[in-house]
């Protein structure tokens, strides 16, 4: 086995680990370092399949930014972990079907996969003459697959409104504007004079 296949196994196997223990582990905490170790091993497998820039962007931008906003989120909210789950728990049965349904999915495609001769030579993608990785990253997203690009971002636009709407709750106890309630105020309820005699406090 050459260096190469090794290190391709033990990414591979840190960064399906690590999800693995993202999705199971019981502190949140923890499941965010998992998740960066997941990060961690793909970027590694970018590394090796000669993508370096996006590599770097995984670490940088997944495991600088992204990752450590999780971790603070997690350890300065005061979120009752143990609802969230006991809410969860209605949900299991469908999950479990789903899951099931998506490994049957996943089992039919890999049963019946073959690898085809020229796989490799599509895999490969060399970049033009004198064009950089980066470069040629950029030829691909921004000329071929501009359209693709611009619905990916879509999506996941789509996809942050609906977290957003999805976990918006109005707590009681939080003081909150409401414009209508201002407009629609009674001048005559809303200041009371008082006359304040010379040397007498409120």
């Amino acid at each position: 086995m050459t260096a190469m296949a090794l290190a391709f196994y033990l990414f591979a196997l840190s960064a399906i680990v690590g999800g693995l223990f993202t999705v199971i582990s019981r502190n949140p905490v923890h499941s965010v370092l998992w998740l960066i170790l997941s990060f961690v091993s793909a970027a590694g497998l970018f590394v090796l399949l000669g993508a370096e820039f996006v590599a770097m962007l995984l670490v940088i931008v997944y495991v600088g930014a992204v990752a450590v906003l999780f971790l603070f989120v997690v350890m300065m909210l005061d979120v009752d972990f143990a609802e969230l789950k006991a809410e969860m728990a209605k949900y299991m049965p469908l999950a479990l079907l789903i899951g099931v349904i998506l490994l049957m999915q996943l089992g039919m495609a890999f049963g019946s996969w073959e690898i085809s001769a020229t796989a490799d030579a599509a895999r490969a993608a060399p970049a033009p003459e004198g064009v950089q990785n980066t470069a040629a990253l950029g030829l691909l997203l921004y000329d071929k697959y501009f359209l693709l690009f611009q619905l990916a971002g879509l999506i996941l636009l789509v996809a942050m409104i609906g977290a957003i709407v999805l976990t918006l709750r109005h707590r009681v106890d939080v003081k909150r504007q409401n414009v209508l309630h201002q407009m629609w105020r009674d001048p005559a309820k809303a200041m009371e004079l008082k006359d304040v005699k010379p040397g007498q406090g409120l």
